[in-house]
């Protein structure tokens, strides 16, 4: 059995998993995806929330399992995970950047967004006070699930809420002798339009990862092909 530790990304929170737990339970593992604190179930005011809490909060979770976890983050999930790995580098088996930000060190998630060879998207989010965004309503099927069966999409559409844009800009405290320790796969989305595959594959040129999946979808897979997530997931462990 396996223990996999699922991170959401922007204006998601775990709900974003459903399609994913099952079939990863299905095959014999737990799989806990839980809702960042300010996000989805949780009601601490999002002007509070800082990069440094949600990584405190998912090594609390991660040192409760009795044996090494898969730390998957989708997104802006990256720069938890990445967090994460330097605060319980031995209680993780392997790291997985899910079409996700993969930063250096002492760099922002918003510095990394900027080396982006592609067209970045129109504007798509709507600012809001206490330094907070949401998606536009009409930007989030063409950004995120440009791939997805509508059922899913509106159901997204239900459930995304607001962001704090604090930690897009807090740089990573990040150590050789801690996060570099840890192994670091990769799952490339080619149809992504939020961060394009070139932006994916700068970063990983970066900070190799290995091993790396590709999948013919967009920026959400655990909606678009959760079977294929969930087989990528399973193959990683198996390392």
């Amino acid at each position: 059995m396996t223990i996999y530790i699922l991170v959401s990304g922007a204006w998601h929170a775990g709900w974003c998993w459903e399609r994913v737990v099952p079939q990863l339970e299905a095959g014999g593992h737990r799989a806990i995806a839980p809702d960042l604190i300010g996000m989805g179930q949780d009601h601490t005011p999002l002007s509070t929330v800082t990069l440094a809490n949600w990584a405190d909060q998912i090594a609390a979770i991660i040192r409760e399992q009795d044996e090494p976890v898969i730390l998957a983050g989708h997104s802006r999930g990256g720069i938890i995970i990445s967090e994460v790995a330097e605060r319980v580098p031995q209680c993780i088996a392997s790291l997985v950047y899910l079409a996700a930000f993969l930063v250096e060190p002492g760099e922002t998630l918003m510095s990394t967004a900027a080396k982006s060879p592609c067209d970045r998207p129109a504007e798509i989010l709507i600012a809001q006070e206490g330094g907070t965004t949401i998606v536009r309503p009409d930007a989030l099927e063409a950004t995120f699930y440009n791939m997805t069966e509508s059922v899913w999409v509106d159901r997204a559409q239900s459930l995304v809420g607001a962001e704090p844009m604090a930690a897009f800009t807090t740089p990573l405290n990040l150590t050789d002798e801690k996060y570099a320790s840890v192994k670091r796969a990769y799952i490339e989305c080619t149809f992504d339009y939020a961060i394009p595959l070139a932006l994916q594959r700068i970063m990983q040129d970066t900070l190799p990862c290995s091993p790396v999946f590709t999948l013919e979808t967009d920026h959400s897979p655990f909606y678009s092909v959760p079977d294929q997530l969930s087989a990528c997931l399973q193959k990683i462990s198996s390392n």
